[in-house]
C-alpha cells in the first residue's frame, strides 16, 4: 500500500504541476499499411493527396502556407493546438506562428496554455500595462514547467509589442489549469479585496472560509495534510465561492472576474483532496481536472467574447486520448460537448529527433532526450513518407481512402514528464480534427541569462 500510494502521490503532484505524467507502457499491434489492406490505395499516397505542405515552422515572415488552416478552422472560436512532446522546439514555435497567423487573419486574441489560471493572470497583467519585462515575468510564472523555455518569452514578448502597437484591440494570455504549483496571498487577494471593496459586511466570513488555506505556497506540501482536513478546507472553499456569487446582483465586470477567481480557488481545493492510498481517486479528479480547463476555457471565451487559441498536450485538447485509463475524458471532450462544432482540435505528431523529459516524474531537471525514426506500423512512419516533411492535412475532409486509415488506431509517441516511454494506440481521425505532421524535431531553448 505504501508503494501504491507513493506512486499515486508522485502521478498527482506531477498533474498539478501542469505536466503530462507519463502512462505505463503498452504493447499495440502494428497494422497493415499495405496497398492491398487499403482496398489497393497506397496510403501515403491518398495522404499526400490532403496534405498542405508547410513553409516553416518559425514564426514571422510569409504565412501563405497557412491559408488552408485558415479554411479549416472557419468559424471555430476555440481551436485546441497540441504537442507531441512537453518540450520540443518546433511544436513551440509553431504554436506562436499559428497563433500570430489567427490574430492577424481570423480575429483571434487569446492565447490559452496548461498552466494554473493565477499566473495565465499574471502574464496578462504585463502583457496589458507593460509592467515589469517579459524575461522576468515568464521566469516567475513559469519556473519548473515544461514552457520555462526561450519560446515562451519569445512568445510573451511578441504579444506585448502587439499590444503597444494595436492598443484598441490587445491579446491575452489564459491560464486555464488547476491552481499549482502554489495559489499565492495575491490571488485570494484578487476576491477578497473585491468583498472589500464592493461587500464589506461579507469579509469577515470570506477570510474565516479561506483560514489555514490561504495562501497555498506549495502543492507538494499541502497533499501531506491529512486528507480529512484538505477534504474539510475544499469544502470551504465551495461556500466562499458560493458567498461570492450571492453578490452576482452587482453584475459588474469586477463582480465576474472576483466570481472566476474563486471559483478557481475551489476547483484547486477539490482536485486536492486526492487520496494517496486510493489509485482510483486519481482516475476521478484527473477527468475533473480535464473538465475544469475546459470550463476555464469556455468561461473566458464567452465572458470576453474573444477567440482563444488553447495550448496543450495531444491527450488533453484531443476528443480522446491514448491513455483513456488515466485520461477517462479529455478538455477536448468536454469543449466539443460545450461548444460544438465551434471547437476545432490540432494534433502534432513527428518522425525523429529530440525534446525534454524527465527520469522520473517527481523531482529532477527537465533534460534532452532523442528517438530515431518511427518504426513500421505506426502512424509516423506512413505519414513521414508523404513527400511534403512538415505539412497538415484536413482529417474531416480527406479523401476516403485516406480518412479509412486515418480511423484506424496504431502505435503514435507521445511523451510528457516521464521518459522512456512507449507509443500507444491512436485513431487520429477520432482525436483530431486537423493533424500537423513534423519530421524532425529538436528540444526547446533554455531561457536566456
Amino acid at each position: 500500500m505504501k508503494r501504491i500510494g507513493r506512486r499515486t502521490l508522485m502521478a498527482t503532484v506531477t498533474l498539478t504541476a501542469g505536466a503530462l505524467l507519463a502512462p505505463v507502457a503498452v504493447e499495440a499491434a502494428a497494422a497493415d499499411n499495405t496497398p492491398a489492406a487499403m482496398g489497393k490505395q497506397d496510403p501515403v499516397r491518398v495522404l499526400e493527396r490532403a496534405a498542405h505542405p508547410l513553409r516553416t515552422t518559425e514564426p514571422g515572415g510569409d504565412t501563405a502556407d497557412l491559408r488552408a488552416l485558415s479554411g479549416m478552422i472557419a468559424d471555430a472560436t476555440v481551436v485546441g493546438l497540441g504537442e507531441a512532446t512537453h518540450g520540443s522546439h518546433e511544436f513551440f514555435t509553431m504554436k506562436e506562428r499559428v497563433f500570430r497567423h489567427l490574430v492577424e487573419k481570423k480575429g483571434f486574441t487569446t492565447f490559452a496554455l496548461e498552466l494554473s489560471w493565477s499566473a495565465g493572470l499574471r502574464i496578462d497583467d504585463y502583457l496589458q500595462t507593460g509592467k515589469g519585462d517579459a524575461r522576468s515575468i515568464a521566469a516567475q510564472t513559469l519556473a519548473n514547467s515544461p514552457w520555462d523555455r526561450e519560446e515562451f518569452v519569445h512568445l510573451i514578448e511578441w504579444m506585448r509589442d502587439y499590444n503597444r502597437a494595436h492598443p484598441a484591440r490587445p491579446v491575452h494570455f489564459m491560464g486555464d489549469d488547476i491552481g499549482a504549483p502554489s495559489l499565492d496571498d495575491a490571488f485570494f487577494g484578487r476576491v477578497s479585496g473585491y468583498m472589500e471593496k464592493n461587500h464589506p459586511e461579507a469579509l469577515p466570513r470570506l477570510n474565516e472560509l479561506y483560514a489555514g488555506l490561504r495562501p497555498i505556497d506549495d502543492v507538494f506540501a499541502y497533499l501531506g495534510r491529512p486528507l480529512a482536513q484538505r477534504q474539510e478546507l475544499a469544502a470551504r472553499t465551495q461556500q466562499a465561492w458560493e458567498l461570492v456569487s450571492s453578490r452576482q446582483g452587482s453584475g459588474s465586470e469586477a463582480f465576474h472576474w472576483a466570481e472566476q477567481n474563486a471559483r478557481s480557488i475551489a476547483q484547486t481545493a477539490k482536485f486536492l483532496t486526492l487520496d494517496p492510498a486510493d489509485p482510483d481517486s486519481l482516475n476521478g479528479l484527473q477527468r475533473f481536472r480535464d473538465e475544469v480547463m475546459a470550463q476555464n476555457v469556455a468561461w473566458w471565451q464567452q465572458h470576453t467574447g474573444d477567440k482563444v487559441l488553447v495550448s496543450a498536450h495531444n491527450n488533453h485538447i484531443g476528443y480522446a486520448s491514448d491513455n483513456p485509463e488515466l485520461y477517462p475524458k479529455t478538455q477536448g471532450s468536454f469543449l466539443r460537448d460545450m461548444l460544438g462544432a465551434r471547437y476545432l482540435p490540432i494534433g502534432f505528431t513527428f518522425n525523429r529527433g529530440s525534446f525534454l523529459s524527465k527520469d522520473a516524474a517527481l523531482g529532477g531537471d527537465w533534460k534532452k532526450f532523442t528517438v530515431g525514426g518511427a518504426g513500421p506500423g505506426r502512424n509516423e512512419h506512413t505519414l513521414d513518407q508523404v513527400g511534403y516533411g512538415d505539412f497538415y492535412l484536413d482529417v474531416r475532409k480527406a479523401p476516403a481512402a485516406a480518412r479509412a486509415w486515418l480511423n484506424v488506431a496504431r502505435p503514435t509517441l507521445n511523451v510528457g514528464t516521464q521518459f522512456p516511454e512507449q507509443p500507444r494506440d491512436v485513431a487520429i481521425a477520432k482525436s483530431f480534427d486537423v493533424l500537423i505532421h513534423l519530421h524532425e524535431v529538436r528540444e526547446a531553448d533554455r531561457p536566456a541569462p
